[in-house]
C-alpha cells in the first residue's frame, strides 16, 4: 500500500503593513499662486487705508490755518465762527458764522430720518415676515434699486416735482426748504436702512417665530415683540449707517434746500448745509485764503461727525448684542 501524501494546510498570505498617511506637498506653482494672491489682497487693503489717511491728512492740513495762521485767524477763527449768526464769506467784511450751516444740516437730517426710519423699518418687517415669497423677491430689488439712482437725479426730482407738492400741501412761502430737502434725502437713505434691517430680520432663527406662534401670539405681535427686538442690533446699525450718509449727502440738499444760510425754527424755510456750502463755493474760492481754509474746516467737521457716528454705531451694536445674548 502506498501512503497518501497529506497536504499541508493553506497558509494565508501575510498582510502588508499599513503605510503611514503622508501629506503630499502642494505643487510649487500652487504655493506661488497663493502667495501672490495673498500679497495682492494685502496691497488692496493697505491701499484703501492709505488712501483714506491721505484724504484725512490733506483735509486737515488745508484746515490748519484756521487754528494756527495769524493772518487767517483775523478773519476766520473758532471764536468768529460762533460770534456771528451770518454766513457771508464774500464781501468787504467777510462773516464766517457756521451756526446757520449747522442748524440747516440738523434740520434736513432730522426730517430725513423722521421720514426714512419708519418707512424703511416697516418695509423690512413686511418683506421679511408677511410678504409672500414672490412679492418679497420683487420688492427687495425694487427698493434696493433706489440706491443706484444718482443723488443728482433725486435732487432734480425734488427741485421740479417734490417741491411743488410740498408747497401745495404746507403753504410754504419758499418752494425749496428744509422739509423738501429732508424728504428727498430720506428717499436716498431708505435703501441703506432697508437692506441692513431686512437682512437682520431674516437672520433671526425660525424657532423664535414658531415658539411665539405656538404660545398664541399673532403674526404681527410676533414680528413686533419678538423678531424686531431680536434683530435690534442689525436694525440699529442700518439706522446709524443711514444717518451717516444723510449727514454727508451733498447734491440732494444743494438742489432742494434753497441754499439760504439763516437760522429759523421751522422746516418750511430755506436752509444751507455744511456739505452744500463746500460744493457751491470751493470751485470759485481763492486758494490759501481764509475762505478756502474755512471750507476745508467744514469738511473736517463733516469727516469727524461721520467718524463719530460710525464708531458710535459699532460700540452701540456690540453692546446691544451682548445685552441680548445675556438676556
Amino acid at each position: 500500500m502506498t501512503a497518501t501524501p497529506v497536504s499541508s494546510p493553506a497558509v494565508a498570505p501575510a498582510a502588508r503593513p499599513l503605510r503611514p498617511l503622508v501629506h503630499r506637498a502642494r505643487p510649487r506653482s500652487l504655493r506661488v499662486r497663493e502667495a501672490v494672491i495673498d500679497v495682492f489682497l494685502r496691497l488692496c487693503a493697505l491701499s484703501a487705508v492709505a488712501g483714506l489717511l491721505l484724504i484725512v491728512v490733506f483735509v486737515m492740513r488745508e484746515a490748519l490755518p484756521v487754528l494756527l495762521d495769524p493772518e487767517t485767524r483775523r478773519e476766520a477763527s473758532l471764536g468768529r465762527f460762533f460770534a456771528t449768526p451770518m454766513w457771508q464769506p464774500v464781501g468787504d467784511i467777510p462773516k464766517y458764522g457756521i451756526a446757520p450751516l449747522l442748524v440747516g444740516t440738523l434740520k434736513v437730517v432730522l426730517v430725513a430720518m423722521a421720514f426714512a426710519v419708519p418707512v424703511s423699518v416697516l418695509a423690512a418687517v413686511y418683506a421679511s415676515e408677511f410678504a409672500p415669497a414672490r412679492v418679497r423677491e420683487g420688492l427687495k430689488p425694487v427698493i434696493e434699486l433706489l440706491a443706484g439712482i444718482p443723488s443728482v437725479v433725486l435732487g432734480f426730482f425734488a427741485l421740479i416735482v417734490l417741491a411743488t407738492w410740498v408747497q401745495s400741501l404746507t403753504g410754504a412761502v419758499s418752494r425749496l426748504n428744509a422739509l423738501n430737502a429732508g424728504f428727498a434725502l430720506g428717499l436716498g437713505i431708505v435703501p441703506t436702512i432697508f437692506s441692513v434691517a431686512e437682512d437682520a430680520l431674516r437672520s433671526v432663527p425660525r424657532s423664535y417665530r414658531e415658539a411665539s406662534l405656538a404660545l398664541g401670539a399673532s403674526r404681527w405681535a410676533t414680528a413686533w415683540n419678538v423678531i424686531l427686538p431680536a434683530a435690534g442690533a442689525g436694525v440699529s446699525a442700518g439706522i446709524l449707517l443711514g444717518l451717516a450718509r444723510a449727514v454727508g449727502e451733498t447734491m440732494i440738499v444743494l438742489m432742494a434746500s434753497g441754499n439760504a444760510a439763516m437760522i429759523s425754527g421751522t422746516p418750511l424755510d430755506s436752509v444751507r448745509t455744511l456739505s452744500a456750502s463746500i460744493a457751491a463755493e470751493l470751485a470759485e474760492v481763492v486758494v490759501g485764503s481764509p475762505h478756502y481754509s474755512t471750507l476745508f474746516f467744514l469738511g473736517g467737521i463733516l469727516f469727524l461727525t461721520t467718524f463719530v457716528i460710525n464708531v458710535g454705531a459699532g460700540l452701540f451694536v456690540d453692546r446691544l448684542r451682548r445685552r441680548l445674548a445675556g438676556a
